[in-house]
């Protein structure tokens, strides 16, 4: 009986030590962040050498946290807490999110948000224009596929379409949605017999929005 006692201690011990240590990492994070506030509030004097530590900060978290800085506004910054879009690293976004501090010049996001108007992009030696970016919405289980049209697609350079792609879709869906409510996204030329149904990109997230409310009722 002692034995038992003894072991169960033991289980509770780690336990809580665990959640203890995971919280610990968080709890880091935010003092170091609270005791380097100025300089990263006016991260543009030294742009290069905060953002390495910062990165490194969030990396003790885990390591595919990332982050952006809004502009200033009204005298505070948007810091958002990303996870690079990769879904495994969500639910240390949240947590670290939970733990965040009150800081009289700081507005804290979690995950990328929509963004607006959508950005011009380039990429691998390839510009695009988001208003000329369409798109096709099609039901993908309880998830909305998507297929984007792109002047001059081809399948040799889907790479670089891919990339800037999903650069698009969290402008206009924010980080969490792409994750977690997109399904399929294919990638086809102005010429495919698809563009005649095709909307133009700006327009997607309000139809997104209205495609799931749709489907809640």
């Amino acid at each position: 009986m002692k034995k038992a006692f003894a072991g169960a201690l033991i289980v509770m011990g780690f336990s809580l030590f665990g959640n203890s240590a995971k919280a610990s990492s968080e709890d880091r994070f935010w003092s170091w962040f609270a005791a380097n506030e100025a300089r990263l509030f006016e991260f543009e004097k030294d742009q290069e050498a905060i953002f390495d530590s910062l990165q490194a900060e969030l990396q003790r978290i885990n390591s595919d946290l990332t982050f952006e800085f809004g502009p200033v506004k009204d005298g505070a910054r948007e810091f958002v807490i990303s996870a690079g879009g990769i879904k495994s690293a969500f639910a240390a976004v949240e947590s670290t999110y939970a733990m965040a501090p009150s800081l009289k010049r700081w507005v804290w996001v979690k995950f990328r948000p929509r963004r607006w108007p959508l950005s011009d992009l380039e990429y691998g030696g390839k510009k695009v224009r988001a208003e000329e970016v369409r798109y096709l919405l099609a039901k993908d289980g309880d998830r909305a596929g998507i297929v984007l049209f792109f002047d001059g697609y081809n399948e040799q350079e889907k790479g670089a379409y891919g990339q800037m792609a999903y650069l698009l879709l969290d402008e206009a869906l924010g980080e969490y949605a792409v994750e977690a409510q997109v399904g399929f996204i294919e990638f086809h030329s102005t010429e495919s017999k698809y563009f005649s149904q095709s909307s133009p990109l700006p327009e997607l997230p309000q139809h997104f929005d209205e495609y799931f409310r749709s489907r809640a009722h």
